[in-house]
């Protein structure tokens, strides 16, 4: 059987088509040759465990190498000291074995009926002494039992031993924790009724810098090997760079996008070839109309951190423009999810894939249990498979009329967004799907595109400030429309005042040529 692009579980090379990082390992060989202690803390499904299992295959004939995971060692690993010596030594031993190193090596970890860690500590000293070479430890999944005394007594003891080398001690040369959170600043709750409390031994370990998100060239390299098999005749450069637009290199959702163009677009093209942009986006609105464990996340983590969930919704639904600053509760939370990004010093939605489903998930719940937004999709869709654009305007405006007339200037301001993408998403759900321009989006602004069928919409939605700042809108709309090959463009202003009512009958409803481009603008 062929080679599959993977998205479960560690990539192998002779069974998977990976990107080309090998930048990324040299750089984390670096630290190690450096002989530094480091936490790999990324966002699930970010690429850790395939990087580990890379570092090993490189590094595994020059030094011991020890690669085990904390994955699945239970609760009661943790209980007491016995308990959690006895698992561990057990976890490496298997590693060792499966490595294929000498069996006396493994021996060290045979343990007796009563331990703790300072036989640990002496064992791992005596190992690291007898061993013959350098000796590694990768532990993987640290964050599973990170929120527990035990871990952190653990890493106590590495911390101890990382101290006595200045003495002549002997220990490991390196050791990486691989896990979402950063355990150097880790916060155990002891008793259940403390806070939370910075407690974490793990000040020994050195800051990891390398960038695990996937380059458009990194992205190229996976795509070439792709079609030295397939020979799509794709253009390899313009389809990484469309995958890299809706990821911003995200490891799993790279590989879904091909996941999705190789084995499930087939079936829906009835053979057509879809390595090209219109099949990126194909596989992008597939993707968003199903569900995976990394989108199960992102939702859990804004419904179950509810200042994280408002601050999402700042920046999407009002555009709020927020400094990043990681030292902020609800940013370090989205930068340890992966949710959160940081451009130009502010905070951005990672990705234009999560923001879109984030956008589907606050839609949703708008629109469960609402009767004020009812749609029938086919008044909007022509005899020749487009959107009547003009109509679904025109639509919406006279909901907002009908419906949101007495409401209160801010909870519209703040909503409108909102309103407009759950009208418009019912009308496109199934065929199309829309993305919203990150560079455009702040709080008085942002466009929106629409991809329906093969067919491309810009839409810009603005608040009103007056017929100058309107002007101002038809410039960045035509000059957005030329960035995109575009003729048509569509402009929403959102008006709210004692005059929004004559605003409305002068500037609603009208087509405007500029600068070559026709434009419909209405006022709500």
């Amino acid at each position: 059987m062929g080679k599959r692009f993977n998205v479960t579980g560690s990539c192998i090379s002779e069974k998977h088509y990976m990107a080309d990082t090998n930048e990324k390992i040299r750089q984390i060989i670096r630290l190690i040759e450096q002989d530094d202690y480091f936490t790999i803390n990324r966002a699930r499904q970010y690429g850790k465990t395939t990087s580990l299992l890379l570092v090993w295959k490189r590094l595994k004939d020059k030094y011991i190498v020890i690669n085990t995971s904390f994955e699945g060692m239970g609760q009661d690993a943790f209980k007491s000291e016995n308990a959690f010596v006895c698992r561990f030594c057990g976890r490496v031993k298997n590693s060792l074995r499966l490595s294929g190193y000498a069996e006396f090596l493994q021996k060290y970890w045979d343990v007796s009926e009563e331990e703790n860690l300072d036989t640990l500590k002496q064992r791992i000293s005596v190992f690291c002494e007898k061993a013959g070479k350098e000796v590694l430890l990768f532990v993987d999944e640290v964050d599973k039992s990170s929120d527990n005394q035990m871990f952190l007594n653990f890493l106590g003891v590495l911390r101890e031993l990382y101290l006595e080398r200045a003495m002549g001690g002997k220990t490991f040369k390196s050791v990486i924790l691989a896990g979402v959170y950063d355990v150097k600043n880790l916060k155990l709750k002891l008793r259940p009724d403390e806070e939370r409390k910075y407690n974490s031994p793990w000040n020994v370990a050195v800051d990891f810098q390398v960038d695990m998100s996937f380059s458009p060239g990194e992205i190229e390299s996976m795509l070439r090997e792709y079609e030295q098999d397939h020979r799509t005749n794709m253009d390899i450069s313009l389809v990484a760079e469309e995958i890299y637009h809706y990821t911003s290199g995200y490891p799993y959702l790279v590989s879904l996008v091909c996941l999705y163009m190789d084995e499930r677009l087939p079936e829906i093209l009835k053979g057509r070839n879809c390595w090209n942009i219109e099949g990126v986006r194909l596989a992008v609105r597939e993707i968003l109309k199903s569900t995976n464990t990394l989108f199960d996340d992102v939702i859990k983590n804004i419904e179950n951190f509810p200042s994280f969930g408002t601050f999402v919704e700042q920046i999407l639904l009002a555009g709020n423009q927020i400094p990043y600053k990681i030292s902020i509760k609800e940013i370090n939370l989205g930068v340890t999810f992966g949710i959160i990004a940081e451009e130009d010093g502010l905070c951005k939605i990672s990705n234009i894939i999560f923001e879109t489903y984030i956008y589907d998930h606050f839609i949703a719940k708008r629109l469960v249990g609402q009767t004020d937004i009812q749609i029938s999709r086919n008044q909007f869709v022509t005899s020749d498979g487009k959107l009547d654009m003009d109509l679904i305007l025109e639509k919406f405006q006279e909901l907002m009329k009908a419906e949101y007339r007495k409401s209160d200037d801010t909870f519209l301001e703040r909503q409108g967004r909102l309103l407009f993408l759950c009208f418009l998403k019912p009308i496109i759900n199934g065929t199309g799907h829309y993305v919203i321009e990150p560079q455009t989006r702040d709080n008085t602004r942002m466009d929106i595109v629409v991809f329906y069928g093969m067919y491309e919409y810009i839409i810009e939605l603005k608040l009103w400030h007056g017929p100058k700042k309107q002007t101002d809108g038809l410039i960045q709309l035509s000059q957005y429309l030329e960035s995109r090959s575009q003729k048509n463009g569509w402009l929403v202003s959102f008006c709210f005042g004692a005059n929004k009512d004559r605003i409305t009958d002068v500037y609603s409803g009208k087509h405007i040529e500029w600068d070559g481009k026709n434009i419909f603008e209405i006022v709500v």
